[in-house]
């Protein structure tokens, strides 16, 4: 039998988790010997820095692509988590506001020429508004999942570092 080193109840021997608190099997006391401790060395049950940073972090991540604001102000400065997701939302609301730009100039030019031509190729170019939409979403996925993928086609644009 052996020891959590989290909350000290007695765990299994072949046990990975704490049945009482879900910490991980990292560290073991043995029984009659609490100053020895022992690692487990398998690699499944290693949680990295950055793996426990992005599971802190996942709601400031996900909040970056909704209000990349909130995250920017008051999200915890050494997270490189957050940085690399309010980066990446913050590069989605600059190209959203510079399409959306592009579009109003567009529009109005088709309008000037002809109301049947604005009408037309204006309905077309407002649905490419939506791969902005789908760009929220993946990168929301993305952060909820815990890992910092760049988004297709402005991922690699760095405006924080």
């Amino acid at each position: 039998m052996k020891f959590c080193g989290n909350c000290g109840n007695k765990v299994e021997d072949s046990a990975k988790f704490c049945t009482s608190c879900g910490e991980i099997m990292e560290s073991e006391v043995k029984e009659g010997n609490t100053a020895a401790v022992q690692k487990d060395s398998s690699p499944n049950t290693a949680v990295t820095s950055e793996q426990k940073d992005a599971q802190d972090n996942k709601m400031m991540g996900i909040l970056a692509y909704i209000i990349f604001l909130i995250p920017l102000l008051a999200g915890p400065k050494d997270s490189g988590f957050v940085r690399f997701h309010t980066n990446q939302g913050l590069v989605l609301f600059i190209t959203g506001v510079i399409w959306i730009i592009v579009y109003n100039i567009l529009s109005s030019i088709l309008y000037a020429i002809s109301w049947t031509l604005g009408l037309g190729l204006g309905g077309i170019l407002s649905v490419f508004s939506l791969v902005f939409l789908a760009l929220a979403i993946l990168g929301i996925i993305n952060a909820a999942n815990g890992s910092k993928k760049p988004l297709p086609v402005i991922g690699n644009i760095v405006i924080l570092k």
